[in-house]
C-alpha cells in the first residue's frame, strides 16, 4: 500500500498519525480496511488491534476479509472497546462470531452454552469467563452496528441479563460439584437491580439475595441453611475469582436482610420474619426487582409471591417518600468532589433520577394496579404512560432522556470493560465517545448530556407533582389529570395524612386565571416536593396558604419566591418542619422577605439589631407603640435565628450566641425606652446571668439577670431605677401579638425579698458578709447584659473573688452545692416524667454537665485565669488542656451537652413548647430528628444515642461531682 499523507489520515479520523501509519504498514490489504476504519468510533484504537490481529491471526481474520459486512462489524467493536480487541487477540477462534448476522440469544440459548461451556472438568473457570467475553462480544456487535442504537438499548440490557443468568446458573453448577451434600438443600438465587430487572449494564456487579428451605424431611432448616451457605459462597467466588482467563463481575449480596452484617443465607420464614418487623421502606423499594434466575426457581417464586403484598403497600408506611428522597439527595452528596459533573447514574438528573420517578409512581399505584407490577424501568414507564399516571409527551421525553444516557452508559463501560458510571475526563475519550454516537464534536456531545440531565431533573417534578395540580385546578387544556382516587393516593404517599385537605389548599391557591394564581401553578410542583421531604407536610401546606392569602397583595411575594428558587425551598422547609418560626410568621409575614437573600439569613449581631429597635421608637410618639416595634423587630430576629437553623444548620454555639445578642439589644432598647418617662433615674447595668450570661440561650429561655446602678448619695436614686425597670418588664412582658421576654430577676441577693435594684457597694457588701454558696456558684455564668458597660465590668471585677475564691471552694461548700442540686432535682422534675429522658434534669442532662463544670471553674478559676468564662465548652477545653478533666471524660461531658442542647432547641423549634423532655411519640421524635438533620426513620437511633451520651455524661458527674468511685 501506498503511504498516505498526513492529511488523509487525519481526513480518515485518525489522531495520530505517525502510529497509525505504523500500523497500517503491518496491516495487509490495508486499503480495504481503511474506509471502514473511518466509520469506527476510534480509528487509531482499531487500527493498532486490527495490526495486532492481523500479525497473531492471518488465518481467522482471512475468514473475515471478503466479507464487507463481517469487516464493518469487527472493525466498529475494536474502534470501541480495547478490552474486547485483547479478548481477540487472545481467543481467535471468536473471530468467527463476525461472519455471523447479529442477533439476540434467547435466555435458554445462553445457558446451554454456558453449560457447555463448563462441562469439561478441566479448568471449568476459565472456560466460564471465555464464555462470558465471547457473549458480550456477540452483544457489542449487535450493539454496535445498529442503525438506532438508542432504541436497541432495552434488547441490549436484556441480553446483558440473560448472559448474567447463564454465568450465575454455570457458576452453581460448579458450585455444586464442590459441596458434595448440596442436594439436601433447595438454593434458589434471585436477581436484584438492575439484573433483576433484565436492564443490565456491559460490567456491573450483580446483586443478589439466596433464600433455601430442606429438600428432605431428613434435612432441618438450619442444616439447609449451612449448606445452601456453603453453596452460595462458592457461587460468589466462581465469579468473582481472578484466573488466567481473567475474572467476570463481583457477585453483590449486600442487599440481604441486615446487609452484609445478615446472613447469607435465609429461609423463607426467616425472610418473612425480618421483612415484617424490621425491613426499612428502601429495602421493599429494592425487592420491586426481584426476579428468581438461578437454582430452585419455584422457590425463587415463592418468595417474590410472599415479598409481594409488601412491596405493593410500602407506599403507605410513615416516612416513605422523605426516606426516600433523603437517600436519593445523600447519594448525590457523596460524589466525590473531583467526579461532580461527570456522573451518568448518579448525578442530579442522571439515571437513578428517572429510576426513582419511575419507581416512586409505580409504588404508590402498584397497589391498586397491577399492570404496574413490572421490574424493568422501561417497560414501567411505559405502562405508566398507558395507565394515564404519566403523561404520554412527557413519557416519551423522560425515556428519550433515560435511553441516551445509558447508552452513554454503555458505550462508556465498553471501552475498557470496566465498571464506570462517569464522563471521560480526557480528550481522546470524549472523542472517541463523540464519534461513536454521532456527534461532530465532543462538545455537542456535552452539550446533549446536560441537556438530557436537566430534562429529567424538569420532567421528574412534572410527572410525579403537576399531574396532581391539573386534577384540583380546574385548568383546560391537554396536560394529564389524576383520577381523583390516583390523586389521594399520590398525595399520601407524598406524607400527607389529610390529602382531600391538602388537595383543598392546592385548588384554592393555583385556581383562577389572575397572575397569584398562574405563578402558583408554576410554584405548586417544586413546592409539593419540598414539602414532602419535611417531616410534616400537611402543615407546612396549611401555612403555605395562610401565608400567601396574607401576602396576596404584596408586589414582590410571589415573585421572588418563582424567581428566587432557593427562598422557596427553604420556605417549604420552614414551614412544613417548625410550629415555633409558622408562629412567629404569621404574626408578621413580611419577615419571610429574610428569605430572599442569602446575606440577610445569618444572624445580624448586637449593634445592628440595636440600632434597628432604636430606629423603629424613634418612628413613634408613644411609649406603648415604641414597646411593641421593639418587641416586633425581637420577634422578627428571632424568625431570623430559627430560619437560618432550620434552613442551614447553625450550631448549638452560633444559636446561643444570637439569641444573647437579641435580648441583650431588647433589654436595652427597653431600658432606654424605660428611662424617657422617669426624669432623675440613674444608669443601670444589667448583669446576664445564667444561660444568657453564657450566651448560651436557648428558644424560648427568659432572661435571668440582676440590676445594678452606681455608688451614689441620692436616696431615691434604687427607687426611681426601680420604676425603670418595673416599666421595662411591663413593655416586655405585657400581652400582644409578640413573645414575650421575661425578664427573671430572683437570682439577686435575698431573692424575691430583696431589692429589686442595687448599688455596686451594696453588692460588694452583701456578697463579702452574707452570700450564700449557691449564690457564688450562680455568679459563675454573670456577664454583660445591658447598659453602661463599664459598670457592668466592674460589678464582674468585684464579684470574680466570690466565684473564684483564692484555694478553691471548701468541703462544706461542695456538699451544700450537692444538696442544693440534690433538692433542686426532686422539686423541679415533673411529676411522672422518665428522668433517663429529660434533657435538662435528667441523668448526664444539662444540669448535671454544668454543676460539675461550675464546681471545677470555682475550685480552680482563681488560679486558672482562662476558666474564667461563662461558657460551658469553653470551660470545658480549658478543663481538658489544663488536664482536670481526661480526654474521655471531656468528651463525654461535651457530646451530652451538645446533643441534649441540640434536640432541647429542635422541640423548640418544632412544637413552640415543652422542650426539656425527649418527644415519646415517634412521630415528633421524627420531625426533631429531620430538624436535627439525621435520615428519616431514625427516631430510635436518636433516643439510642441520646440516652448512650446521657450514660457516659453521668458516669463523669458521678465521679467528679458526686465523688463515687
Amino acid at each position: 500500500m501506498a503511504e498516505i499523507s498526513q492529511a488523509e489520515l487525519i481526513r480518515y479520523g485518525f489522531a495520530q498519525t505517525p502510529a497509525a501509519r505504523a500500523c497500517l504498514a503491518r496491516l495487509r490489504d490495508a486499503e480495504d480496511w481503511l474506509p471502514l476504519l473511518s466509520q469506527s468510533a476510534d480509528p487509531d484504537l482499531a487500527v493498532a488491534s486490527l495490526a495486532q490481529l492481523s500479525e497473531q491471526a492471518p488465518d481467522e481474520l482471512s475468514g473475515i476479509k471478503g466479507d464487507a459486512e463481517a469487516m464493518r462489524r469487527l472493525v466498529l467493536l475494536l474502534g470501541s472497546s480495547q478490552a474486547l480487541g485483547q479478548h481477540l487477540s487472545r481467543r481467535h477462534d471468536d473471530l468467527t462470531i463476525f461472519q455471523d448476522e447479529p442477533r439476540q440469544r434467547t435466555r435458554q440459548e445462553l445457558l446451554q452454552e454456558a453449560l457447555a461451556a463448563v462441562s469439561d472438568e478441566q479448568k471449568p473457570l476459565d472456560h466460564l469467563r471465555w464464555f462470558n467475553r465471547r457473549a458480550l462480544t456477540r452483544v457489542a456487535v449487535r450493539d454496535l452496528t445498529s442503525d438506532d442504537p438508542q432504541e436497541l438499548l432495552p434488547s441490549i440490557a436484556e441480553e446483558l441479563a440473560d448472559i448474567a443468568d447463564a454465568v450465575v446458573n454455570a457458576a452453581l453448577e460448579i458450585a455444586r460439584a464442590e459441596v458434595p451434600d448440596h442436594d439436601r438443600a433447595r438454593l434458589a438465587i434471585l436477581a436484584m437491580g438492575k439484573c433483576g430487572a433484565r436492564e443490565l449494564n456491559y460490567i456491573s456487579d450483580i446483586d443478589v439475595l439466596f433464600v433455601a428451605e430442606p429438600a428432605d424431611e431428613h434435612t432441618t432448616p438450619e442444616q439447609a441453611v449451612q449448606i445452601a451457605t456453603r453453596v452460595a459462597a462458592a457461587v460468589m467466588r466462581n465469579c468473582s475469582t481472578f484466573t488466567a482467563a481473567g475474572s467476570i463481575w463481583q457477585v453483590d449480596a449486600a442487599l440481604r436482610p441486615e446487609g452484609n452484617a445478615g446472613q447469607l443465607v435465609r429461609t423463607l420464614s426467616s425472610m418473612k420474619a425480618y421483612y415484617e418487623k424490621w425491613a426499612k421502606n428502601w429495602e421493599f423499594q429494592a425487592l420491586l426487582k426481584a426476579r428468581p434466575m438461578a437454582g430452585d426457581l419455584d422457590l425463587g417464586h415463592q418468595f417474590c409471591d410472599m415479598v409481594a403484598p409488601m412491596v405493593w403497600s410500602v407506599a403507605g408506611r410513615p416516612h416513605f417518600m422523605a426516606e426516600t428522597q433523603s437517600m436519593r439527595q445523600r447519594v448525590i452528596s457523596l460524589i466525590p468532589a473531583k467526579e461532580q459533573g461527570r456522573e451518568i447514574k448518579l448525578g442530579a438528573g442522571g439515571l437513578r433520577d428517572t429510576e426513582f420517578t419511575v419507581q416512586m409512581l409505580q409504588l404508590v399505584h402498584g397497589k391498586g394496579n397491577e399492570s404496574l407490577h413490572l421490574r424493568g424501568t422501561f417497560e414501567a414507564l411505559a405502562q405508566l404512560v398507558d395507565d394515564a399516571y404519566v403523561g404520554r409527551a412527557q413519557g416519551e421525553e423522560m425515556g428519550e432522556a433515560y435511553r441516551f444516557q445509558r447508552l452513554l452508559e454503555h458505550r462508556v463501560q465498553l471501552y475498557r470493560m470496566r465498571r464506570t458510571h462517569l464522563m471521560p475526563d480526557d480528550e481522546a475519550g470524549l472523542r472517541r465517545l463523540a464519534r461513536g454516537l454521532g456527534f461532530r464534536t465532543r462538545e455537542e456531545l456535552l452539550d446533549a448530556w446536560r441537556s438530557s440531565a436537566r430534562t429529567v431533573q424538569r420532567l421528574h417534578q412534572q410527572v410525579y407533582y403537576s399531574p396532581l395540580l391539573e386534577s384540583v385546578a380546574g385548568i383546560s387544556g391537554d396536560a394529564l389529570r389524576l383520577a381523583p382516587e390516583a390523586a389521594r393516593d399520590r398525595m399520601t404517599a407524598l406524607g400527607f395524612a389529610d390529602p382531600d385537605a391538602a388537595m383543598r389548599h392546592i385548588q384554592s391557591l393555583t385556581s383562577g386565571v389572575g397572575r397569584a394564581a398562574g405563578i402558583q401553578r408554576q410554584l405548586m410542583p417544586a413546592m409539593l416536593g419540598w414539602f414532602a421531604q419535611a417531616p410534616n407536610p400537611d402543615a407546612g401546606l396549611l401555612a403555605f396558604r395562610q401565608l400567601s392569602e396574607s401576602l396576596k397583595d404584596s408586589p414582590w411575594y410571589l415573585r421572588a419566591l418563582r424567581d428566587e428558587g432557593e427562598m422557596a425551598a427553604l420556605l417549604a422547609r420552614l414551614l412544613a418542619s417548625s410550629r415555633y418560626a409558622v408562629d412567629l410568621l404569621k404574626r408578621n409575614p413580611e419577615s419571610v422577605q429574610i428569605l430572599a437573600s442569602e446575606a440577610n439569613r445569618g444572624p445580624l449581631g448586637f449593634d445592628r439589631i440595636l440600632g434597628a429597635m432604636t430606629s423603629a421608637t424613634n418612628r413613634h410618639d408613644t411609649d406603648q407603640e415604641a414597646a411593641h416595634a421593639i418587641r416586633a423587630v425581637r420577634r422578627r430576629e428571632l424568625f431570623r435565628v430559627a430560619a437560618a437553623d432550620v434552613s442551614e444548620g447553625l450550631d448549638i454555639e452560633q444559636v446561643g450566641e444570637a439569641l444573647a445578642d437579641i435580648a441583650s439589644a431588647t433589654l436595652q432598647a427597653a431600658l432606654d425606652l424605660a428611662a424617657r418617662e422617669v426624669p432623675g433615674a440613674p444608669e443601670i447595668g444589667i448583669i446576664a446571668m445564667g444561660r444568657w450570661g453564657g450566651r448560651e440561650l436557648a428558644y424560648g429561655s427568659d432572661a435571668d439577670a440582676m440590676l445594678v446602678i452606681p455608688d451614689t448619695d441620692d436616696p431615691d436614686a434604687a427607687r426611681l431605677a426601680g420604676q425603670v425597670i418595673t416599666r421595662l418588664r411591663k413593655f416586655l412582658s405585657a400581652p400582644g401579638p409578640d413573645p414575650a421576654l421575661e425578664v427573671d430577676i430572683d437570682l439577686r441577693p435575698e431573692g424575691k425579698g430583696g431589692p429589686m435594684v442595687r448599688t455596686l457597694g451594696s453588692y460588694k457588701a452583701y456578697y463579702q458578709r452574707w452570700s450564700d454558696t449557691w449564690e457564688a456558684q450562680a455568679l459563675v455564668r454573670a456577664g454583660y447584659g445591658a447598659g453602661p458597660r463599664d459598670l457592668v465590668e466592674e460589678f464582674l471585677a468585684a464579684i470574680d473573688p466570690i466565684r473564684y475564691p483564692d484555694g478553691g471552694v471548701s468541703r462544706a461548700q461542695i456538699t451544700d452545692i450537692r444538696k442544693l442540686k440534690a433538692r433542686m432535682e426532686v422539686e423541679r422534675m415533673p411529676r411522672g416524667a422518665d428522668t433517663k429522658r429529660h434533657l435538662k434534669l435528667g441523668e448526664g442532662g444539662l444540669s448535671d454537665v454544668e454543676w460539675t463544670v461550675q464546681v471545677l471553674q470555682m475550685q480552680h478559676g482563681a488560679r486558672i485565669p482562662a476558666l474564667r468564662t461563662t461558657r460551658t465548652l469553653e470551660a470545658l477545653g480549658v478543663l481538658r488542656s489544663e488536664e482536670l478533666l481526661t480526654a474521655t471524660e471531656e468528651q463525654a461531658l461535651r457530646e451530652a451537652w451538645v446533643l441534649a442542647s441540640r434536640i432541647r432547641n429542635a422541640n423548640m423549634l418544632n412544637r413552640a413548647r415543652d422542650p426539656d423532655t425527649m418527644p415519646s411519640d415517634a412521630r415528633e421524635r421524627g420531625n426533631v430528628g429531620y430538624l436535627l438533620r439525621r435520615p428519616p426513620g431514625t427516631s430510635a437511633e436518636l433516643v439510642d444515642d441520646y440516652l448512650r451520651a446521657a450514660r457516659r455524661a453521668s458516669a463523669v458527674v458521678e465521679k467528679l461531682f458526686w465523688a463515687k468511685k
